[in-house]
């Protein structure tokens, strides 16, 4: 009776005939899929909706693909077929990896798969269309481009793309244990308090022992953002990205600094991005005017450091660390700083050129007190802080008294 009510809430129209069309066209590129795949795939997309794009192709490859090596395959297609059909039943000779498996290794007969080499061009009807070129070389090269492009030398068009892929980006920190601890199953701590209560109970019978682990948490995120004139383009950026991970997280705070010191954190809890930034932009009064950064460490230190530094919290220092005072008791704060805290990386854009050298007295002062020193010029840079912090360091290990840029040829 379940078996025939089943057709009845399949798929009707152009969504079961591109579904149909999609399977064909998986077959014709060597994935091992007969008919009743049809029925499957049409099943799953009743189940799921299209209204989500990522539960629309999960349940398509659920059905689709059994072998880990047809993966690659189904994540191509899927790419390029629902966005221009046509478009893959052109290139699915050329644009496919070949099957890899079982089938390969013991059958000499099967039809051969679809190659990543291009086929020879086949004459078409004079009534087909053919507006579609296919460049394979630059197919999926736009993204990267993006990711290792300045954001100094983007266009505005570009810059909006780059905005977007710095709101989906996330900031992972390591959790580290805590004072505190909570129930659990398993462990080396005994909760004596909840064994005896089991004892009370137990009438004469042996009582399981209670057990308590230590909470794990990731460490407080404090940054320190220049917004001087030479950071004006990047801060500008990394706001858009600091925006994305205030709202990712808890105890982020964002705090901006050129002339003087601006607690921005709670403007960019706002969810809507536009309006957080135009909240910071009427907050500060020194934006993109002058540097002085000893002078803005020691009020950070005096004022915020007691009550944000707690935890082992993580600090991030994005300046280029032209200083206007000329590093006049930058060094003194920097030490206080890195004492108050777990560790602190410093994001330097200047250190996209190859040939950077410390000679500013400002970056001579700062280099001794980090733990990291990295580039923040582009959304690659960002993509390797995050792995960078993801890295399992030791809360307070001991700071390297020099650093390598710091020696001026």
């Amino acid at each position: 009776m379940l078996a025939a009510s089943a057709p009845t809430l399949l798929p009707r129209g152009h969504l079961a005939a591109n579904v149909a069309h999609f399977v064909r066209l998986l077959r014709a590129a060597g994935l091992p899929l007969g008919p009743a795949k049809v029925i499957d795939a049409l099943a799953a997309v009743s189940a799921v909706g299209v209204a989500q794009r990522t539960d629309f192709r999960a349940a398509l490859a659920a059905v689709l693909v059994s072998r880990q090596e047809h993966l690659p395959i189904f994540e191509q297609a899927f790419e390029l077929f629902w966005k221009n059909p046509r478009l893959l039943e052109r290139i699915v000779a050329a644009q496919l990896p070949p099957v890899q498996g079982r089938l390969a290794e013991h059958d000499a007969t099967p039809p051969p798969p679809a190659r990543l080499a291009p086929t020879p061009p086949r004459a078409s009807p004079p009534d087909e269309d053919d507006d579609i070129d296919l460049d394979a070389a630059h197919t999926f090269s736009a993204h990267e481009v993006l990711q290792r492009k300045d954001f100094a030398t983007m266009t505005p068009d570009e810059l909006a793309q780059v905005k977007a892929m710095l709101a989906r980006l996330r900031l992972p920190l390591p959790e580290l244990p805590q004072r505190r601890t909570r129930a659990a199953r398993t462990g080396h701590r005994i909760d004596l308090r909840q064994t005896l209560r089991r004892m009370t109970g137990a009438a004469r019978d042996l009582a399981p022992l209670a057990y308590r682990s230590r909470v794990r948490r990731p460490p407080p995120l404090v940054v320190l953002c220049d917004i001087s004139g030479s950071m004006d383009r990047y801060a500008r950026m990394l706001l858009h990205f600091l925006h994305a991970i205030t709202n990712d997280r808890h105890r982020v705070h964002t705090l901006v600094f050129g002339t003087r010191l601006t607690n921005v954190t709670r403007y960019l809890k706002h969810r809507d991005v536009d309006v957080a930034l135009a909240r910071v932009a009427a907050a500060v009064d020194d934006w993109a005017g002058g540097t002085r950064i000893g002078a803005c460490l020691a009020r950070f230190n005096r004022r915020w450091s007691r009550r944000l530094l707690g935890q082992n919290a993580v600090v991030l220092l994005i300046s280029d660390g032209l200083d206007a005072d000329a590093g006049a008791g930058l060094s003194f704060e920097m030490e206080r700083l890195a004492k108050s805290c777990a560790r602190v990386v410093w994001l330097n854009p200047l250190l996209r050129y190859a040939g950077f050298e410390a000679r500013p007295a400002g970056i001579r002062a700062i280099l001794p007190h980090v733990d990291d020193f990295l580039p923040v010029h582009n959304v690659a840079s960002l993509t390797g802080l995050a792995a960078a912090l993801d890295e399992r360091r030791a809360p307070h290990a001991p700071r390297a008294t020099a650093h390598p840029h710091q020696r001026a040829r």
